[in-house]
């Protein structure tokens, strides 16, 4: 029987490795192929057979939405199931993808819990389901190497200290990374404001420092904690045109704002893993224009 073979397409490396260990956990029987745009997709695309498609919406040299009016276009891949993992969740984006002929939609960030589910409804729709179960080893842990070896690659190889599924609290930043507390209630003082989607909801944040690299943010402790290691998106938007940049990325460190372990504040350093030159062009501007504006207000 042949393997069931999935084709994740995404410019951030972090974001594809991402995907392939929710795949691998729970589906121990596919067959992974990935590609870095669309452009790449439809060279393999052309190549060979996939049973379904994951797909990002922005990434340079060929789109999502692109690809996926391509795929439509061909004889055989009119049916293929096509999943959309965007953080464009707009409405107008939405209906712009369901009259391309999108098969699903998966908004970023997502937990390994939503990508599970689209996949197995996609894949039942197929009718390859069963299949895939069928080509699952009798035994295979959901931790095992193929995982851990990609987080490895993310972290330079030191996976084992962080835990982004352990739910541990902050830890206090030391004297040289900490700031002057903010008084009780108030947010801390900083270049801008932004809105930091995580997996179990939103949080407004301060922008403490941005850079093409990374951005610093303080936000509001909660009862559930940010977690190292796990996907996020940052809304920006800017200026009297009002664009919107949905920065894709993960938690770095996850820090006390305050010198104290029961602080109402946290520091954040989210990672940017996007490689689209317009977003790369966007941060620039932004770094340009410094403290000249006001602030930012949070994406929609």
């Amino acid at each position: 029987m042949s393997k069931v073979s999935v084709l994740v397409v995404d410019d951030a490396t972090f974001i594809r490795d991402l995907v392939k260990k929710g795949l691998r956990d729970n589906f121990p029987g596919v067959q992974i192929e990935e590609a870095i745009n669309g452009r790449k997709a439809q060279q393999m695309l052309s190549r060979q057979v996939v049973d379904l498609i994951l797909c990002d919406w922005e990434m340079p040299e060929m789109s999502g939405l692109e690809l996926l009016t391509w795929c439509r276009e061909q004889d055989d891949l009119k049916t293929t199931p096509f999943i959309m993992v965007t953080s464009r969740g707009d409405k107008e984006n939405v209906v712009q993808a369901i009259q391309a002929g999108v098969s699903d939609y998966i908004g970023k960030p997502f937990s390994n819990e939503q990508l599970v589910t689209k996949v197995k409804k996609a894949l039942s729709r197929a009718g390859k389901l069963q299949a895939l179960a069928a080509s699952a080893p009798p035994k295979m842990l959901s931790t095992g190497g193929l995982a851990n070896d990609s987080l490895a690659a993310l972290t330079g190889g030191k996976a084992e200290v962080v835990k982004p599924s352990a739910p541990t609290p902050a830890p206090a930043a030391s004297a040289a990374q900490s700031t002057a507390p903010a008084p009780a209630g108030k947010a801390p003082a900083g270049r801008g404001q932004g809105q930091l989607r995580l997996p179990f909801g939103s949080m407004a944040c301060v922008i403490k420092a941005l850079s093409l690299k990374e951005a610093l943010l303080v936000v509001r402790r909660t009862e559930q904690l940010p977690q190292v290691l796990e996907s996020a998106v940052l809304d920006l938007e800017q200026g009297e045109a009002a664009e919107t940049a949905r920065l894709n990325g993960y938690l770095h460190a996850v820090a006390a704002f305050e010198p104290k372990p029961d602080s109402e504040w946290l520091q954040l350093t989210f990672r940017f893993v996007d490689r689209d030159p317009q977003k790369l062009d966007y941060l620039s501007r932004l770094i340009a224009r410094g403290t000249a504006q006001k602030h930012f207000v949070p994406g929609a």
